[in-house]
């Protein structure tokens, strides 16, 4: 059986997990409420403030999406009682990022500034503290939708390996490449 899916997912109290007979897995807690649609052929129950995901048989498919569906539905606990965070940084002369309510503001660059609208589940902030790079700090309770606004994000200024300038997430490691002077 696949380790990742075997696990039982904890519920925290004030969280609840419901099964509509469409297979749709419905978590609501303190900081919201997100659904997912769960294969027809994995069984979810909950059994003493514990979920349990199982599956039919041992087929390759099966397997595939017993992990899987258990990962989803642990990230969606995960989401409605803590949330999620990522925090992306500016490196590079003039790059400045601003927070208009779902609208952030990044001077990157280029010659004029880019707006990105943010969808509502996702809160950003950005701080600029004299002697650091500007940094932009996205929150929100769905992990996957989070991790694809930040990838947009980084995808507008990718990291250059000659200067490192660009966007990149904080602690990212840029691999740095030597120019042409040091190739003599």
């Amino acid at each position: 059986m696949s380790r990742i899916g075997k696990k039982a997912i904890k519920l925290a109290s004030g969280v609840t997990l419901t099964v509509s007979p469409a297979n749709e897995v419905t978590v609501k807690g303190p900081k919201g409420e997100l659904k997912q649609n769960i294969d027809r052929d994995i069984t979810v129950e909950v059994k003493d403030g514990e979920v349990l995901i199982t599956r039919p048989t041992d087929q390759i498919r099966h397997r595939a999406l017993h992990g899987l569906y258990r990962s989803l539905i642990a990230n969606m606990v995960v989401g409605v009682t803590d949330g999620f965070k990522k925090e992306l940084e500016l490196v590079g002369v003039g790059y400045r990022a601003a927070v208009q309510g779902q609208q952030i503001d990044m001077a990157l660059g280029f010659s004029h500034n880019i707006i990105l609208e943010l969808p509502k589940e996702v809160k950003a902030s950005a701080t600029a503290e004299k002697g650091q790079n500007p940094k932009i700090i996205l929150e929100s309770n769905d992990k996957q939708l989070l991790g694809q606004v930040a990838a947009k994000i980084r995808s507008l200024r990718k990291p250059e390996p000659y200067k490192g300038k660009g966007v990149r997430f904080v602690g990212e490691i840029v691999r740095r490449k030597a120019g042409k002077a040091a190739g003599k």
